[in-house]
């Protein structure tokens, strides 16, 4: 049987014509021709599973309960842990007065290789740990080497290598923010 005749009949009588797979057996595409009302049922049964399998958002960014005391001294704290493994350029961005901030405070540093960058990655939760017991809410980039992003809510560390630094210029992004250049 011909392909063209079996679409010019569906397209006649209002229906389409659908390539559906065979079984495993054959291998071989089988043509079955689907009516108008059972492509409706079929595209309202698909949107009915789709809503059922949505889960609420529970993934939203918690909000940190902390004093400002609180949270200077873990910007403090993260500050320290990168002058002591000799990172440079460091930034405080102040994001508390921006509307839609992501955080309170970003503090930006940049490193000459991939272990400096990891290495002050590591001083940077050691010191947190030890001078304000907060937790690491997330970390990212810990592979690579680049750019590893060290999330304690309030404040988020960024240890960038230089060129990496200065091409998602994260200061200019929030170039609305206040900065403060940390003396080396």
């Amino acid at each position: 049987m011909s392909k063209k005749p079996v679409l010019k009949s569906a397209a006649k009588k209002g229906k389409k014509a659908v390539v559906k797979k065979s079984a495993k057996k054959t291998g071989k595409a089988v043509k079955k021709v689907i009516t108008e009302k059972e492509r409706e049922i079929r595209a309202a049964n698909l949107i009915a599973n789709s809503e059922k399998k949505k889960k609420p958002a529970t993934t939203k960014r918690p909000k940190k309960q902390a004093s400002q005391e609180q949270t200077l001294g873990l910007l403090d704290a993260i500050v320290e842990g990168m002058k002591e493994r000799k990172a440079k350029n460091i930034c405080v961005l102040n994001l508390t007065e921006l509307e839609h901030r992501v955080t309170d405070y970003f503090v930006i540093c940049d490193a000459d290789s991939n272990i400096h960058v990891n290495s002050i990655a590591d001083s940077i939760e050691e010191t947190v740990d030890k001078l304000t017991k907060d937790k690491l809410y997330h970390s990212e980039g810990q592979q690579n080497g680049e750019w590893i992003l060290l999330d304690y809510i309030n404040v988020v560390a960024h240890v960038f290598l230089k060129d990496m630094r200065e091409y998602y210029n994260i200061e200019g992004l929030w170039g609305d923010a206040e900065i403060t250049h940390i003396k080396d």
